[in-house]
């Protein structure tokens, strides 16, 4: 691959799921979608809408993503929040408070909650299911070997370097992925250790993650942590929006590209394009000023990287 590629990775889901426990999901950010679809259309990148059970049953999100298909400007992928996607199936006393992590399930309601979701997918949007991430970063031996039998390519799960297991899910379990040591770039992973590469047909795509501190420093930061009694992952940065961070984001980039990366992969959840749709951007300025950093991360990633979709990347990858 001649030019890198960016990897525009949307959790395409609903509307602020990080105040709303209730038990009741709306999808008014399927109305706030198009804005970013021309942005990235403008500077010639393609979306992979990472799309989970609320938002593929929202009517204003199926003709908006079957359009992005139908043109070729962007791909659906899948994306699965275990406490709310069918078959239901009661993990703890209130799963919409707990949201517990799709690896916390029994084996078999992992596998009916993939097939499920794969399969609604499939018919809905009337193409393969190539592309997936777990849903609150939550990713498994199992889980890769489940994508596999359902014809997955591609997974983007990965976060190097962040401990989501100081992250609760079911109270009953041990927290979510520890990501500290996976690779940061590309790799076909290991079926049966997902932390290493392998000979499976599953790319795992790592997020574009550094760490914000020296090896030294975050030593000292934990150890510090740990005299206090708290237990948190190291400060990273991540190639994503929260609010004026345009140069921490093309740092990310850049650092990693200086890498020699053969990619950069973004992240946003599709909410955040709406006002209040997140806690980070609450008001409509919020929101136009979401679209001038990114405005300015995409003028600067233009003449360095290639758009592609997950999909398109991990055919690349295969044809060498």
């Amino acid at each position: 691959m001649k030019t890198p590629a960016f990897l525009i990775t949307i959790d395409t889901e609903g509307d602020n799921l990080w105040r709303n426990r209730s038990g009741h999901i709306t999808t008014k950010n399927a109305g706030y979608l198009s804005r970013f679809q021309e942005l990235c259309e403008k500077y010639t990148f393609k979306p992979t809408w990472l799309t989970n059970y609320e938002m593929a049953i929202d009517p204003i999100y199926i003709d908006f993503a079957r359009d992005v298909i139908a043109r070729g400007q962007g791909e659906v992928g899948m994306h699965l929040h275990a406490w709310n996607s069918p078959p239901a199936y009661e993990l703890t006393d209130n799963d919409w408070q707990h949201q517990p992590y799709l690896i916390e399930y029994p084996h078999e309601e992992m596998r009916k909650k993939v097939s499920f979701m794969t399969e609604l997918l499939e018919k809905t949007f009337s193409t393969k299911m190539l592309s997936h991430r777990a849903g609150r970063w939550a990713f498994d031996e199992y889980y890769a070997q489940l994508l596999i039998e359902h014809g997955y390519q591609v997974d983007c799960s990965v976060t190097p370097g962040v401990n989501w297991q100081f992250s609760p899910g079911a109270p009953q379990g041990k927290g979510g992925s520890n990501y500290t040591h996976f690779p940061r770039s590309a790799y076909y992973l290991d079926a049966n250790d997902i932390s290493r590469p392998g000979k499976s047909s599953l790319l795992e795509v790592p997020m574009s993650i550094h760490y914000k501190h020296s090896g030294l420093m975050n030593a000292v930061k934990q150890g510090y942590d740990r005299l206090r009694g708290k237990r948190r992952s190291p400060s990273v940065h991540w190639l994503r929006p929260t609010g004026g961070n345009v140069e921490q984001m093309t740092g990310v980039a850049q650092k990693t590209l200086a890498g020699g990366a053969d990619y950069v992969e973004f992240m946003l959840h599709s909410s955040e394009f709406m006002p209040d749709g997140s806690p980070t951007f609450k008001t409509a300025a919020d929101i136009d000023r979401l679209y001038d950093d990114l405005e300015q991360l995409f003028i600067w990633l233009q003449s360095r990287t290639q758009g592609m979709t997950l999909a398109e990347y991990a055919a690349a990858k295969a044809a060498g």
